[in-house]
């Protein structure tokens, strides 16, 4: 028996199979990819219930090609997605660029695994956090989100949409193999309940319109192709007719303003969720799947008389720095368990205002241990205690 066009209600699947109805349950219509493991699913199901709802899917030869395609289909007026892993999404790096130059809202789902080069493909990493943040050249911000369950895979897909057409930029969900593949229960609510994507169309004369002149917020509105309006859509540096100017001044102002348009606003963009942080000693930073197992881990500290809190980052980029700085000033030492040999932890070294910070690294492949993260935070109050002596 054939699924109803839109789902909802209690359902059992995946984190892929989830990412796939989110995208589908707040309006996506065009999905172009390429299979690779562990993101195929991605890629299956929205080849299966795409033409449910009227939407196009497009196997491409390639990952460069499939992101020139969510690009373009973007412009058509389409909300666009696409998926992949450690390999493809190098290959999507030059084309992220354009649609950050070009500032085209779509959605890029990013199911890591263990690399570098072919690596680990069925088994998992997040060593692809820092790629995420600067992947492709230049200067630029980037959103990206890390859900822990196939839940949040349905529902920071749709959160990803949401600041893709509200920044106009490529929106990043930072999976991994685990949470892609993990079955769990997934609720989807009724259709009016999902926040739906909005995009800013151009509302000025034809004649009077600037494609990337920005409104108060600094996001300019957008016309589609086809809408009647003169467009012109360039990855060179351009002025806000979006005509190529190749010179400092341009580049200062255009740049400037794309990095500003996130930092402005990470306030509103970054989501994190926090367990035990109110009277916490020693803080873990977690994302992803990871943070699942470190969440175990603080409780059991605390039922070992440690008292340890949960800071989880679920927007990876903007880095919730200003959180970070703000506990450093309460607690005593911070715990970065990742599936990695050392990125993240470098973000929060970097605000922990000399804190001791402990890393619980791990290139890959299989999750650490809850009792590792907790020697870690053993190890984190020993030295909390001896950095508190020495201030």
């Amino acid at each position: 028996m054939s699924e109803p066009a839109v789902l909802t209600g209690e359902h059992f699947m995946n984190g892929d199979t989830a990412c796939a109805e989110g995208a589908l349950a707040c309006g996506c219509r065009f999905f172009a990819g390429y299979p690779i493991t562990p993101a195929t699913e991605i890629a299956e199901r929205m080849a299966r219930r795409l033409p449910d709802v009227g939407g196009i899917y497009i196997q491409m030869e390639d990952e460069i090609a499939s992101m020139n395609a969510v690009l373009g289909a973007s412009w058509a007026g389409a909300h666009s997605m696409t998926a992949t892993s450690g390999p493809g999404f190098s290959l999507m790096m030059e084309n992220l660029g354009l649609g950050l130059m070009t500032e085209t809202p779509c959605v890029v789902v990013d199911v890591q695994r263990g690399g570098p080069s072919t690596g680990l493909p069925t088994l998992a990493a997040q060593a692809d956090v820092m790629q995420a943040r600067w992947g492709s050249h230049g200067d630029y911000e980037i959103i990206a989100l890390a859900p822990q369950s196939p839940q949040e895979c349905f529902d920071l897909t749709i959160q990803a949409f949401v600041y893709a057409e509200h920044y106009r930029l490529p929106v990043l969900v930072m999976s991994d193999e685990i949470v892609g593949h993990m079955m769990e229960k997934v609720v989807i609510p009724p259709a009016e309940e999902i926040r739906l994507p909005t995009r800013r169309r151009a509302r000025a004369a034809q004649s009077d319109f600037l494609p990337y002149a920005p409104c108060d917020d600094l996001v300019p509105e957008m016309a589609l192709a086809g809408d009647g309006y003169r467009i012109h859509v360039t990855g060179l540096t351009h002025d806000e007719r979006g005509y190529p100017a190749t010179n400092a001044s341009t580049q200062e102002k255009l740049v400037r303003r794309l990095v500003e348009k996130i930092r402005r606003n990470a306030e509103r963009i970054v989501l994190v969720e926090e367990l035990f942080i109110a009277d916490a000693d020693i803080v873990v930073v977690a994302y992803g799947i990871t943070a699942r197992v470190a969440r175990r881990a603080v409780r059991e500290a605390r039922g070992r008389g440690v008292r340890a809190g949960l800071l989880r980052l679920i927007t990876l980029w903007p880095f919730a720095e200003a959180r970070v700085r703000e506990l450093s000033r309460i607690a005593g030492a911070f715990v970065v368990p990742e599936l990695n040999l050392g990125q993240m932890v470098r973000e929060v070294e970097r605000c922990a205002n000399g804190c001791p910070v402990v890393p619980v690294s791990s290139a890959g492949g299989e999750l650490q241990d809850p009792g590792e993260i907790l020697e870690a935070i053993e190890r984190a109050a020993a030295q909390a205690r001896t950095h508190t002596l020495v201030r």
